[in-house]
């Protein structure tokens, strides 16, 4: 993937759109079909988070997931694979909302990238934007090379999103 390619939405992609926005930073867009309230939930909410988060295709579980959704709070999640697990982990740099999150990752060796999650609603549906920013150019080519930036989960993962919403009606949270 160049810096200008970009992948349209369609329904194999869950209506995502996916784009290598500059050398450091990769960007997956899609409309959901809720509030931005509600979405913005979704994303911070420990157990409406382990409803979506792991793509149906993939084989892989969430065995368990603690948020802290606060400046300066952490978060982890942790994945089981053929008896083995893994963990994703960092703390919440940036929240405001229902509007934006952003979050460092801080699993790798070298200082993972900070991912940034902006939620736009506009007629009860709400455009979400994430967006991964690497430090490096070699650190955003490794990653994709190696499958690791897990944004090509991302349009699979905000479909699974979608369909949760839809059946979590207006209620507050």
């Amino acid at each position: 993937m160049d810096t200008t390619t970009v992948t349209e939405p369609t329904s194999a992609n869950g209506g995502a759109t996916v784009e290598r926005a500059s050398e450091r930073e990769l960007v997956v867009t899609r409309t959901i079909n809720g509030p931005a309230r509600i979405v913005f939930d979704a994303w911070t909410n420990a157990e409406l988070l382990k409803r979506w988060w792991t793509p149906a295709s993939f084989p892989i579980t969430l065995r368990s997931c603690e948020t802290d959704p606060r400046v300066g709070g952490r978060y982890k999640l942790v994945f089981g694979h053929e008896g083995s697990t893994f963990e994703f982990f960092g703390r919440y740099l940036e929240v405001t909302r229902p509007s934006r999150l952003s979050w460092t990752n801080e699993e790798g060796d070298d200082g993972g990238p900070v991912t940034t999650v902006t939620f736009e609603e506009a007629d009860g549906a709400t455009k979400v934007a994430v967006h991964e920013l690497y430090p490096t150019k070699e650190a955003l080519d490794a990653a994709i090379a190696s499958g690791a930036s897990g944004m090509d989960a991302m349009p699979e993962s905000l479909a699974q999103l979608d369909e949760l919403v839809a059946t979590l009606g207006d209620e507050p949270r």
